[in-house]
């Protein structure tokens, strides 16, 4: 088991100009984290306007990870696969794009969404997910083969309200049915449509190659400086209308006793990252969060 985090928790740091890439690793390293996911928010390792892979940044990115002893383990972006025609085929295009910098990386496994998070929920019925499931799963099989020939693994991540929620998930594994596709079991945002993390660990860790864990604030009523999208530490809406807000590792309402004891009995002993977007100063929060994850798996 190796438990550590994912960039995303310093974002609004590296933003603001308070650290830079690099320094996010030092930080994660000085934390205990034993591994790092990267995900390219408030970073990129291409140039937007021509797309030139950054390889001068990528090995320092490298070196600096493992001169910490912090072992790059994911890369993780946003993607939408529910296209037609040319948008589909220049979508397909940008991601493989991504898993080449994924290579260059040296990560092993690369989450892409298949749908928008802000996908309208009008447009996340069930009829829907039937209509697009086949090209969906097409589409993910062609890109987890490119990523095969390039020695990355290519997951999908229970994100959003549209591929979510454990039955929709296994659909899409089953669809795509390649050794070389994977899950990211994110075990807060199954809350999204309403699931339960317990639930969802015991029913999906099978098919699990890496866990996100994260807590979350949940209310029946409405708390205020609500949206539907914003999951940026803001208070947004859940499918079914659940107030929700990223909380600090076992501060929040899910049971993190319950899901990391779950993945413990399922067997798992993969990467585990820390996935933190509340509010509170993300240095503490995500510092605290990652001591709770390792204290809370030592005790279940």
């Amino acid at each position: 088991m190796k438990i550590g985090m994912s960039s995303y928790c310093l974002d609004r740091e590296i933003e603001q100009g308070c650290m830079t890439l690099l320094e996010c690793i030092d930080w994660a390293a000085r934390q205990g984290a034993d591994c790092l996911e990267l995900v390219p928010f408030a970073f990129r390792f291409d140039d937007p306007a021509t797309g030139k892979i950054d390889t001068a940044l990528i090995k320092s990115v490298r070196r600096r990870a493992q001169d910490a002893g912090v072992e790059l383990v994911n890369y993780s972006i946003l993607a939408d696969l529910c296209r037609e025609g040319d948008a589909l085929a220049a979508e397909k295009a940008r991601i493989r794009h991504e898993i080449d910098i994924a290579a260059e990386l040296g990560v092993p496994r690369m989450r892409h969404d298949v749908t928008a998070f802000r996908r309208p929920l009008a447009q996340n019925t069930l009829t829907d997910f039937d209509r697009w499931l086949p090209v969906l799963t097409d589409s993910a099989r062609e890109l987890c083969e490119y990523a095969a020939a390039r020695g990355v693994m290519t997951l999908i991540e229970n994100h959003g309200f549209f591929a979510n929620g454990c039955d929709r998930v296994e659909r899409i594994l089953n669809g795509v049915a390649h050794p070389n596709y994977g899950l990211l079991l994110d075990t807060g945002n199954i809350v999204c449509v309403d699931e339960d993390p317990t639930a969802a660990c015991q029913a999906l860790t099978a098919r699990t190659r890496m866990v996100h864990l994260k807590d979350f604030y949940i209310r029946s009523r409405d708390p205020g400086d609500s949206t539907q999208f914003d999951c940026g530490g803001h208070w947004f809406r859940s499918r079914a209308g659940k107030y929700l807000r990223g909380a600090i590792l076992a501060q929040g309402d899910l049971d993190v006793y319950a899901i990391l004891g779950a993945l413990k009995k399922s067997g798992y002993d993969g990467c585990v990252a820390v996935e933190f977007e509340g509010l509170e100063d993300a240095r503490y929060a995500t510092g605290v969060s990652l001591a709770n994850a390792r204290r809370i798996w030592d005790e279940v």
